[in-house]
């Protein structure tokens, strides 16, 4: 490493949105280019909710990548108040599937499929810890009586705390923290609690949102928080925890669909992942702690090999597009990407030679 060059062990991602079709084409090579691996949302129209549907979801994301490119999607199951113990025997067995994901219902995109409350899928949780299927958490409560900005504090309080009390072996990641108050459950929970943390957490807070005007292409859920809580988990990303990794939430929409009465959240990073993270790092003077973050922990906590191929990031300013094309879409109906007509400071430099 040097001031600025970097090598790292080639990371994965462990929370992407790839959608599906059209989308699912346009975007999957940001990702492929960067990342090994990635664990795959199953918030599709219709969710993804048994083995056989993750079969062939995963064969379409296989039919979709660039020729020559090895990337390998890790799949999940949507869970659902239905979903039965017998479909954890399936996942356990089928060395795809990695993980079921829970949503509570109607906390996000494409979630109203999700869990209404969770006594309903204690037994499906019993099997999960049985057969050791981890439990990826959307960690936020949907009662209109608490406010946005303190959905993911009250979710700790009145659900998570309780579940991991109550399922002592069980591996749960509660994605995309946005607070103190999650970073610092997470890092006083036991070894099988684990959290994802996005670039775009690390780099923006709520301000982002009205700089301006009103930003919707800044706008996800959770929602951006405070600074205090960016600083915190700032310093959870880059503290060397084991507990800590990398997931980008990115999040593909086409632009009507966010320039809109009701628009759509999540923010697509797919196109410069590795690189915002890299200028979080730098920010926190962290460089040295990025590959652990990136690369490993996450691996180990989901009981895979870390990757043997590496990745070189060169600091050079370079501007982020304006729209990134859908294949059945015209330019004006693009993917507005985060820091479109924006600098970034890291760039990935191709270096085959390097991935051996």
């Amino acid at each position: 490493m040097s001031d600025r060059r970097i090598v790292l062990t080639r990371p994965d991602d462990w929370h992407l949105h790839l959608r599906d079709g059209a989308m699912l084409a346009s975007v999957l090579p940001d990702t492929a280019r960067q990342f090994a691996r990635a664990i795959v949302m199953p918030n599709l129209q219709p969710p993804v909710t048994t083995v056989e549907h993750a079969r062939g979801y995963r064969a379409r994301i296989n039919a979709a990548l660039p020729a020559g490119v090895r990337f390998d999607p890790l799949m999940t199951l949507y869970l659902t108040d239905s979903t039965s113990p017998v479909e954890i025997e399936r996942v356990k067995a089928s060395g795809f599937v990695h993980a079921l994901k829970y949503y509570p219902a109607g906390a996000t995109t494409n979630s109203e499929n999700g869990v209404t409350e969770l006594k309903r899928i204690s037994a499906v949780l019993t099997a999960m810890e049985k057969h050791d299927v981890p439990l990826l958490i959307h960690g936020e409560v949907t009662d209109p009586a608490v406010d946005v900005f303190d959905r993911e504090a009250v979710f700790i309080e009145r659900h998570l705390s309780p579940l991991v009390d109550a399922f002592p072996g069980l591996r749960i990641v509660l994605e995309h923290i946005t607070t103190r108050a999650g970073a610092q459950f997470v890092a006083e929970a036991p070894d099988n609690v684990a959290a994802t943390i996005t670039a775009h957490h690390l780099l923006l807070n709520r301000n982002a949102l009205f700089a301006g005007g009103l930003r919707p292409h800044h706008f996800c859920l959770p929602v951006l928080k405070r600074e205090t809580h960016r600083q915190a988990l700032l310093q959870a990303a880059t503290s060397g925890r084991p507990k800590f990794f990398l997931g980008t939430d990115s999040a593909p929409h086409r632009r009507h669909a966010k320039e809109s009465d009701c628009g759509c959240a999540g923010i697509y990073t797919a196109h410069a992942a590795i690189e915002l993270y890299a200028e979080a790092f730098e920010q926190a003077n962290a460089l040295d702690r990025l590959e652990g973050f990136a690369s490993f922990h996450g691996a180990d906590f989901y009981r895979l090999p870390r990757n043997a191929d590496r990745i070189e990031l060169e600091r050079r300013v370079w501007t982020v597009p304006e729209r990134i094309g859908i294949e059945d879409g015209d330019s004006d109906d693009a993917i507005v990407p985060f820091r479109a007509n924006q600098p970034v400071l890291w760039q990935l430099v191709e270096q085959p030679a390097l991935n051996r």
